[in-house]
């Protein structure tokens, strides 16, 4: 496995597997392993340094949600707004495939609605998701990512439709 931290000492997110093509140039496969250790571990910890240094500076979010802005500021906004809700947010690498310059991530979030989401006010339900990252990966930064979360659970969990 490839140790790395960053700069503010934050050890990075691992996957619990990782899967590559044995073609590619290690030093491409740790790049963009690197980058997408960085962006997930943003999601894991809030810390905006890593989601900084992972993000390219055109990143493009190709699945934009609804009322997110596009570029750095829609994974920062949607960050602040999910811990709002759920300040004990982690998240797991279940697995990561690289791939040519595409890094696949599957995720698990977990963590306690404690705090508030929109109106609603948790009372410490657990919350216990998934989601999937496709990243493309140029000059070892994430340029682009296509994702989907399994929001059902999401709602569910949160209480803000029925199970």
């Amino acid at each position: 496995m490839i140790a790395y931290a960053f700069a503010t000492d934050t050890a990075l997110i691992e996957p619990h597997s990782l899967i590559f093509d044995r073609s590619l140039p290690r030093a491409q496969v740790d790049s963009q392993v690197i980058a997408a250790r960085r962006y997930d571990t943003f999601w894991s910890t809030g810390d905006e340094a890593l989601a900084r240094a992972a993000l390219a500076p055109n990143f493009i979010d190709s699945t934009l949600p609804a009322g997110r802005p596009q570029g750095l500021a829609g994974p920062l906004a949607a960050s602040k707004l999910m811990r709002a809700a759920i300040p004990d947010l982690g998240c797991e690498i279940e697995q990561m495939i690289v791939a040519g310059d595409r890094v696949v991530a599957h995720l698990r979030f977990r963590g306690h609605f404690t705090g508030h989401f929109g109106q609603i006010q948790g009372q410490g339900q657990t919350i216990n998701f998934i989601a999937t990252d496709i990243y493309r990966v140029a000059a070892g930064r994430i340029a682009e990512n296509w994702h989907i979360e399994d929001n059902l659970t999401l709602q569910q969990q949160l209480g803000l439709i029925p199970k």
